[in-house]
């Protein structure tokens, strides 16, 4: 069984280099569904299938690959994610549409049609594939998986195996050199025998896979076990158990050939970091389209409201700890650019202009950075880039502050939505950082997408900002 990451989103269950039969239902079968409804609905109305219904398939399959089925979730999580991601999609469509004038190829029955049929097929087939999905792995022939260490990540390892039905793999027991009474209850349980017994058991029994889960230090015994199994036909794995600490996207990788562990890196690389780029670029644009009269209004505003520039510059973090330049527009009587020194706003501060107060509480005063992410420096969303001076501080008492910037810093962010807009105390911060490298280990255009309407929405309705 191999761990497979699609779109930020953890896949369990590709055995042999085959996708078992869970994990195809739950990447492709939201697409299908999406898909299938544009052509039903088209051939209900009578419509014929033309390029405009082609390209909106292609564009629903981007969006909705991989699909929001976890068959181990409940039902109502299942349901709830199910319209959550229809609702981004059917929003995203929207915004696109009428933006480019694309949405205009489409009748209006068409698009309430599929957007209705959509969502019905979508909430039907979760219920179906709930129901039939396991009776048919149930009558299914599972791979036998037994696993060489009965400690902290053995267990963990099997664990997996026994609470997760979909995997298609029957977790059979351990082996381990250890007297019964050092091992975990588990391993207790399910102990079969010692290391030299492996061998054997595995050729009678016909096991299909061995999980070797020792600790690194005890190299020369796992290749002493390597020579024993050369005589049997099982996959053998080696769980490492660096997997067993924090990681940030890890993965592992090779460099022409030469087997590599990826422990801190950023989600960004190869095509993801493309994807990301493209849609930082696509949004942005479209954004400051739209938003233009309103800039200009906030520009005639901050400038009739106070001495001083329209727009300042701020210091700030960027990739890789890299300093950047942050535009705003600004609020304060006062214009520091938080190098050598930032003094967080509190509640009625004076240096806040009455015009400052309310852009700041709408937020009207973070829009110039769209420009910044046009220009490369910031994307719409990733962790808030903090003055110089604040990461200073705050690298010295937080374990992993500076992990952050492995990514661009962000207009909004995960932190943002979580509560965590404002304030810069040591425990506030700490519940930033950890958001922001939540962020990291699970990205995917789908959550960025979320973050981007949750923000929309906090901002409307959000009168704490100050």
């Amino acid at each position: 069984m191999q761990e497979v990451t699609f779109g930020g989103q953890t896949f369990h269950g590709f055995i042999r280099g085959r996708l078992t039969l869970s994990t195809a239902v739950e990447l492709f079968l939201d697409p299908a569904v999406i898909v299938c409804s544009i052509f039903l609905v088209a051939a209900y109305l009578g419509e014929p299938v033309e390029a405009q219904h082609i390209s909106l398939a292609l564009i629903a399959l981007l969006a909705t690959f991989p699909g929001s089925l976890r068959l181990r979730d409940s039902r109502w999580r299942v349901a709830g994610r199910a319209m959550a991601e229809w609702l981004l999609v059917v929003a995203m469509l929207s915004l696109f549409g009428y933006a480019s004038g694309y949405i205009t190829y489409f009748s209006t029955s068409f698009m309430i049609g599929w957007a209705t049929t959509s969502l019905g097929g979508i909430l039907v087939a979760h219920e179906v594939a709930r129901r039939v999905v396991p009776r048919v792995l149930e009558h299914s022939n599972q791979c036998t998986a037994v696993i060489i260490g009965s400690n902290d990540i053995g267990t963990t390892l099997a664990q997996q195996f026994i609470g997760n039905q979909y995997l298609g793999v029957r977790f059979v027991g351990f082996f381990d050199d250890r007297e019964r009474e050092r091992l975990s209850d588990m391993g207790d349980a399910s102990l079969l025998g010692s290391l030299n017994d492996i061998a054997g058991y595995v050729k009678t029994h016909r096991i299909d896979h061995i999980y070797i889960a020792l600790p690194m230090a005890s190299q020369p015994r796992i290749l002493s076990l390597l020579d024993d199994m050369r005589d049997t036909t099982a996959s053998i794995f080696f769980v490492p158990d660096i997997f067993m600490t924090d990681l940030i996207q890890g993965r592992v990788d090779s460099i022409n050939g030469m087997p590599v562990v990826a422990i801190c890196e950023t989600p960004f690389t190869g095509v993801r970091g493309l994807l990301k780029r493209a849609s930082d670029i696509v949004l942005s644009s479209i954004i400051l389209l739209l938003i233009s009269p309103v800039l200009a209004a906030v520009a005639v505003g901050v400038y009739r409201s106070s001495p001083g520039p329209v727009i300042f510059a701020q210091r700030r973090y960027g990739l890789d700890g890299r300093e950047i330049i942050v535009y705003k527009f600004r609020s304060m009587s006062v214009t520091e650019d938080g190098d050598k020194r930032y003094t967080q706003v509190t509640r009625g501060d004076p240096r806040v202009t009455p015009f400052g107060a309310f852009i700041r509480k709408t937020s009207l005063d973070e829009l110039p950075q769209f420009i910044n992410v046009l220009q490369g420096r910031m994307s719409i969303v990733g962790p808030r880039p903090h003055a110089v001076s604040v990461n200073e501080q705050y690298r010295k008492l937080i374990p992993g502050y500076m992990i952050r910037h492995k990514v661009k810093p962000g207009i909004t962010g995960w932190a943002q939505v979580n509560g965590y807009r404002g304030g810069d105390d040591l425990e506030h911060m700490k519940m930033r950082i950890k958001f922001d490298l939540e962020y990291l280990r699970n990205w995917s255009l789908r959550l960025d997408l979320s973050i981007i309407f949750r923000t929309v929405g906090l901002v409307a309705r959000d009168s704490s900002a100050f």
